[in-house]
């Protein structure tokens, strides 16, 4: 892999580790496509390299315009992420705003950005054409994520396919402000998650809380049965065999039970003789059992959200310090300073 350098700035071997970054909206509480898609893959990645995990709470503007509910949604975020397993010890979780000088990093590459690299982002596109009114900040969304990777010196973006296109505007946008001010910002790369699939909802689509077909990460027992009791099956007769390749009971299943017991229910459903009825039941026991040590874990840190606060505090003055030296380095290079 290889990475720019510059004056004044270490080498991701000079800091013994890579430097990873992600981050997460905070639009709403999570569900299970959310832990599957990018917060369990980010809590393994806390063990490779130097972990930076913000709430991005400035992207969330373009859609949450609740002051309350986003500042809601930003700790019940937080709260989330550290009861699924990220470790404040090896990640540094923190919210972006609390990095202003991210902004003022945007707005000096968005004087380098071409209008029509951001038109043909399909992010843009994708968001208008479902009916999302078109706003600046949602056209500009690139320029702000391409502040928020190059302002941490981040070596590996882990990203979904959805948002490759994104880390290649960071890259463009790095490499042009280099190219006319000289070496100054890391070039990242993008690391695509391959292994990822795409979660289901309850009606088969992506799960997503736009589609309204999401299995909350933390819901309540009787909800989250009554939601998987609900899941709409074929009508195979119980004595039939059924095929578990189609079944979104058995997709989900196998997120959330070991390989013996997938494998248990994959003959059942080839044998025939147990209806969706019992799939179902296997289903939620299993999905209540997966997440039990994270409701317990989220039961203690929601009685004490001073600790989270503190977490999202302590973690922000080491993002910014990090920042600010960035800033600096960019502001010479600009003749800001």
């Amino acid at each position: 892999m290889q990475i720019s350098t510059f004056p004044g700035a270490c080498t991701a071997a000079d800091r013994l580790t890579m430097r990873i970054l992600s981050g997460l909206q905070p639009t709403g509480r999570l569900h299970i496509g959310n832990f599957f898609g990018m917060m369990e893959p980010a809590i393994r990645l806390q063990d490779e390299g130097e972990a930076f995990y913000f709430i991005a709470d400035y992207h969330s503007l373009t859609s949450v315009q609740d002051p309350t509910a986003l500042r809601e949604n930003s700790l019940h975020l937080a709260t989330d992420f550290l009861a699924c397993g990220l470790d404040p010890a090896k990640a540094t979780l923190f919210r972006q705003s609390d990095v202003p000088e991210v902004t003022e990093l945007s707005w000096i590459l968005s004087t380098l950005t071409p209008i029509p690299m951001l038109e043909n982002c399909h992010s843009y596109k994708d968001k208008t054409a479902r009916g999302m009114v078109p706003n600046t900040g949602l056209f500009t969304y690139p320029v702000l994520m391409a502040a928020d990777i190059l302002i941490y010196d981040s070596d590996i973006v882990p990203v979904g396919r959805d948002q490759k296109q994104h880390v290649e505007v960071t890259r463009d946008l790095a490499a042009k402000f280099n190219n006319t001010f000289g070496e100054t910002l890391r070039i990242p790369q993008a690391r695509i998650k391959e292994e990822t699939a795409v979660v289901p909802g309850l009606d088969g689509q992506k799960m997503s809380k736009s589609y309204r077909n999401i299995i909350g990460l933390f819901e309540e027992e009787k909800a989250l049965k009554k939601k998987i009791m609900g899941i709409i099956t074929d009508s195979t007769p119980v004595e039939e065999p059924k095929d578990p390749d189609t079944s979104l009971v058995f997709t989900l299943y196998k997120l959330v039970a070991d390989d013996s017991a997938v494998s248990a229910m994959e003959e059942d459903f080839r044998r025939g003789g147990t209806g969706y009825g019992d799939f179902k039941k296997r289903l939620f026991e299993s999905v209540w059992d997966y997440f039990a040590p994270m409701r317990a874990r989220r039961a203690e840190l929601t009685a004490n959200p001073d600790h989270v606060h503190y977490i999202l505090k302590s973690s922000a003055e080491k993002a910014r310090t990090i920042a600010a030296q960035t800033m600096d380095r960019v502001r010479k290079a600009a003749g800001l300073r």
